[in-house]
């Protein structure tokens, strides 16, 4: 299956480490976990994950190339988006579940999945754990793509895990730690 350039840039610049799994891939879908401990109270961890995406979130996966224009309305129907000025912008995903400081359910297709006929079910659970927060990223998607959507769960894997990887870099560290995971 040829995957659109775009899709192939977005995951080229993946980080090699990531700690997400696929854990179920076929024609119709895919499921991909991600999990880790954050040195850090839940509110803290809460706080960055929703109030501050644009410090963490990878600037190679945002449409502008500029990450501080995300941000998530953490409220049922609120949005990940990226806005670009006046009346510009793109809704990543909305907003479909919410209970602060335990778990957010983000509804859509990131990045080139959106282009696809394909949608999503991403949720971040946020649990207490002897060592912070054990934070846990699940996005399950599915839907129709001519070739279907197996052979690219390895690659939205690696982009989910390098995600959770720089939220927790930035919780425990300094911005400028997370910009040289890439």
């Amino acid at each position: 299956m040829k995957m659109p350039v775009m899709f192939v840039v977005l995951f080229a610049t993946c980080s090699a480490t990531a700690v997400a799994e696929v854990t179920a891939a076929g024609e119709g879908g895919f499921t991909v976990v991600s999990e880790v401990v954050i040195s850090a109270g839940k509110d803290a961890v809460w706080q960055a994950a929703t109030a501050e995406v644009g410090n963490w979130w990878n600037p190679d996966h945002t449409v502008s190339g500029d990450a501080s224009l995300l941000s998530i309305k953490a409220q049922p129907l609120g949005c990940f988006c990226e806005h670009f000025g006046d009346n510009a912008g793109v809704v990543h995903m909305q907003v479909t579940m919410v209970n602060p400081g335990v778990v957010i359910r983000l509804t859509g297709a990131l990045g080139p999945l959106g282009l696809m006929g394909v949608s999503g079910n991403m949720t971040w659970e946020l649990d207490a754990h002897d060592e912070g927060t054990r934070v846990t990223f699940t996005y399950a998607v599915g839907g129709y793509q001519p070739g279907g959507l197996e052979s690219i769960a390895a690659p939205v894997d690696a982009v989910i895990g390098e995600a959770l990887l720089r939220l927790k870099a930035y919780v425990e560290a300094d911005e400028e730690e997370v910009s040289d995971l890439g």
